[in-house]
């Protein structure tokens, strides 16, 4: 019998073809707020976020823009509170868990990578070549890399945690220093506890 991949499971709520056509008929709400890492961004369907950057309120709101282009936009920052306020928590070093419902479209691989990255517990990092290794392609460290570049969620899918072989930070998406003091911070947090769950959180 074939070894089932723990980290293939897929219950995203979104159909493919929905977001191959840049969220037409889709509402997306969306919020930007501070936090102790910068500005915000967070963009959500009903059914989950699908959207999380960090950077300069116009650059990200073009970005989501450029993502979603068919999507009805409404800025509803009352409403996200549900997650903006536990992921802002969360870069505060008051929560260390962040387990909320998300809403993305992903190929298989990249499913399988960001499932894992959101393993790795809090406090501790991976390397690219062992989350490659963890889904079973260890031969695929660069394109688990991409992946980590390509992550529509940061945070929740927790991509600060994966590094170098060395363990340098490398690269980041939203920068290496919010990424040296995301880790630094979990690492200050990680002898409290308290982990703090909601959904699984499977992509």
């Amino acid at each position: 019998m074939e070894e089932r991949n723990p980290y293939a499971d897929d219950d995203s709520r979104w159909e493919a073809g929905t977001y191959r056509k840049g969220g037409e008929g889709v509402t997306i709400r969306y919020a930007i707020v501070d936090t102790a890492i910068g500005r915000m961004l967070l963009a959500a369907t009903d059914s989950g976020i699908c959207s999380l950057k960090l950077g300069e309120d116009q650059v990200l709101l073009d970005e989501l823009k450029s993502e979603f282009p068919r999507a009805d936009l409404v800025m509803d920052a009352e409403s996200l509170e549900v997650y903006t306020v536990p992921i802002r928590a969360y870069i505060q070093g008051v929560r260390t868990d962040l387990d909320l419902p998300l809403d993305v479209s992903a190929t298989a691989f990249q499913r399988m990578v960001w499932n894992a990255i959101k393993t790795i517990p809090y406090g501790e990092t991976r390397s690219y070549h062992e989350v490659a290794e963890s889904i079973g392609r260890p031969e695929a460290t660069r394109a688990v890399a991409r992946a980590c570049a390509t992550n529509p969620v940061a945070l929740v899918v927790p991509c600060h945690r994966v590094v170098g072989a060395d363990g340098s930070l490398t690269g980041y998406r939203w920068g290496v220093q919010r990424k040296a003091a995301l880790l630094e911070m979990e690492r200050r947090g990680a002898g409290r506890g308290g982990r703090i769950s909601g959904s699984d959180g499977t992509i």
